[in-house]
């Protein structure tokens, strides 16, 4: 009785209509099992996912190019997730700076419970709505933002609270989940909803249900980069050069952009301030640094587009 009058009675019901939350009776005595065949088995688990993404690619590019029509007028791309979901939103974001160069305020992760739950858990944050909305009000949302809530449930509040506060703001709003028919996917203008089934441990959505999101995080972030001319091909011309590695690349990649030799490259990249675009636009429109500068100006930073300009200078 005291389960039902608390309120867990009402939850373990709905946890346990739960695709991702279901019993596997045939995996009741995996403990048991070699650890080679755990392997295998937990391998032939991974190998369905991608699949599944598969079923969802049409909502998954209807929700991109949305997103990369606001953020080419200036919006931000905002994840909202609590648990697993929560850190791979804030890892995806944190990965987009280095990597497309973008400023750290265009890609945003929050978390349920702030910075503090990405390494411990944070009790209560994820069972409240009022949480996501104060979070994303200290944002100042506007109509430009896109916020994706991420939960494998979809039912998670804080993932559900941040989509309905962004919609009631204006923003566009995609809801990320593994489960059919989640509130997440139905508060959500855009709803993705891939189903991978039941875990291989019961409940434990951090392994194909975070390798799901993890997969389509990485498409709704890069696809929309690539929309944004943040890439030449698939070469990452607005790579941040940061750190040795990331300006080994850069010099890689204006080589294989360009076909020019290390002289070359280097003078460009020297006369580019080391900017990756830029010292390309150089090679190949034969125009110099503040003209390169300008001509990516004036296409919004789209290569291609300045590549072609350069020809009428």
């Amino acid at each position: 009785m005291t389960s039902t009058t608390d309120g867990y009675g009402e939850l373990r019901a709905q946890l346990e209509s739960l695709t991702t939350e279901a019993f596997r009776p045939e995996l009741s005595e995996i403990d048991r099992l070699p650890t080679s065949e755990i392997a295998r088995i937990m391998n032939g688990e991974d190998a369905s996912v991608p699949a599944a993404v598969a079923a969802q690619l049409p909502r998954i590019a209807a929700a991109i190019d949305a997103t990369a029509e606001r953020m080419a007028r200036g919006g931000r791309l905002i994840y909202a997730g609590a648990g697993t979901a929560g850190r791979l939103g804030v890892l995806d974001a944190s990965e987009c700076p280095p990597t497309f160069n973008t400023d750290p305020d265009d890609v945003v992760g929050l978390i349920a419970g702030g910075p503090t739950a990405m390494v411990t858990a944070v009790e209560g944050a994820e069972d409240r709505k009022d949480l996501a909305a104060q979070d994303l009000d200290a944002l100042t949302l506007t109509a430009d933002d896109t916020v994706v809530g991420i939960s494998a449930s979809g039912r998670t509040p804080y993932a559900v609270g941040a989509v309905e506060h962004a919609r009631a703001r204006g923003a566009l709003t995609i809801g990320l989940s593994c489960n059919a028919d989640s509130a997440l996917a139905d508060a959500a203008e855009h709803g993705i909803e891939v189903v991978v089934g039941p875990e291989l441990l019961t409940g434990s959505t951090r392994l194909k249900a975070g390798t799901a999101q993890k997969l389509v995080l990485n498409m709704l972030s890069t696809i929309t980069m690539i929309r944004l001319g943040k890439t030449y091909g698939n070469l990452m011309v607005d790579v941040r050069a940061s750190n040795e590695k990331l300006r080994a690349r850069s010099r890689r990649i204006v080589a294989l952009a360009t076909g020019a030799g290390d002289a070359e490259i280097e003078a460009a990249l020297a006369a580019t301030d080391g900017e990756v675009k830029n010292a390309i636009l150089t090679l190949l429109g034969s125009v110099d640094g503040p003209t390169a500068a300008r001509l990516l100006t004036e296409s919004d930073g789209h290569l291609r587009a300045a590549l072609e300009n350069s020809r009428t200078e």
